[in-house]
């Protein structure tokens, strides 16, 4: 039982994340998971069975709040699916952890060019969606981002959000809210892929039901957040989610571990909340106080 609680909880405090930022449910549920010594094909069907009721009621809470683009979600939800449901398949055979740090370095260098363009950059031109996302883009991006999530236990939010953010032109919230409602239907992809390749007796079902409730808790309250704080503060939160859980996984590749590591995360994590207060006090304009965002408070 005290087991379960702990499962749920951290379902909570994921979605929590994964609905505010648009990221990390995936990777903090299955890293759980793989620390209490589940196979890495089984942590992830887990987690995506989870999902596919999470992302449900995630989905819905943003776009009851309004924080979606329905053209990035109907070009993200085919190729992601497709994306997702390949790499559930195959998982079992891929070099995930040789390809890991070059994904980690792709996403840090995309973490420091987010923090650079919401802390320094000024550009509040209108959005053009139309312009801003075409096909060719969106589909390679949701075809990657779907199976890097399939294979990873996580990898949809980590992908797309810091690729769609660092687009010059993007409402933060947007491209949040949308990332977070187009995972439905990668976790349903997923899900029939691990059914096919695993069948429904490797899943424990009692964690899944656990990493559901918490995640059904903190759904709604994840998609209000994402409404009502104000976009530099988003964009600078995500931006340095994204530094500091890559820098890990890269320096843990180049065997740096112990004291070192710790020290290298604790600087990188004060300068990360540096960055917050120094993006706070930049915009004392927008409050929390403000009330929800509109397009024209939202750095472009």
């Amino acid at each position: 039982m005290k087991k379960l609680i702990i499962l749920a909880l951290i379902g909570l405090v994921a979605q929590l994340i994964d609905g505010s930022l648009g990221m990390a449910y995936g990777l903090t549920s299955t890293s759980l998971l793989l620390a209490f010594g589940i196979a890495p094909a089984v942590a992830s069907a887990s987690v995506h069975f989870a999902e596919v009721v999470t992302t449900a009621a995630s989905g819905a809470s943003h776009i009851r709040f309004g924080n979606v683009d329905r053209k990035i979600i109907f070009r993200l939800i085919i190729p992601g699916s497709i994306g997702a449901f390949t790499g559930a398949c195959f998982l079992s055979n891929l070099p995930g952890d040789a390809v890991k740090p070059y994904i980690s370095f792709f996403l840090l260098f995309l973490g420091f060019f987010i923090l650079y363009r919401f802390l320094f950059k000024k550009n509040n031109k209108p959005v053009d969606h139309e312009k801003a996302f075409s096909r060719k883009q969106l589909i390679p991006l949701g075809l990657v981002a779907g199976f890097l999530d399939a294979t990873g236990g996580g990898g949809w939010g980590p992908v797309a959000t810091p690729v769609l953010l660092a687009k010059n032109g993007t409402t933060t919230r947007k491209v949040i809210g949308s990332v977070d409602t187009s995972e439905f239907a990668v976790a349903v992809s997923a899900t029939l892929g691990f059914l096919i390749s695993l069948g429904w007796e490797q899943v424990n079902w009692m964690w899944v039901i656990a990493l559901m409730a918490g995640g059904l808790i903190a759904a709604p309250i994840a998609a209000w957040l994402v409404r009502i704080i104000p976009s530099h503060i988003l964009g600078v939160v995500v931006g340095g989610l994204i530094i500091v859980t890559n820098a890990r996984t890269l320096l843990q590749s180049a065997g740096i571990s112990g004291t070192a590591l710790q020290s290298v995360y604790t600087v990188l994590v004060v300068v990360w909340l540096a960055a917050i207060f120094f993006s706070i006090r930049k915009n004392k304009k927008h409050s929390f106080s403000a009330g929800p965002q509109t397009e024209s408070t939202n750095l472009h």
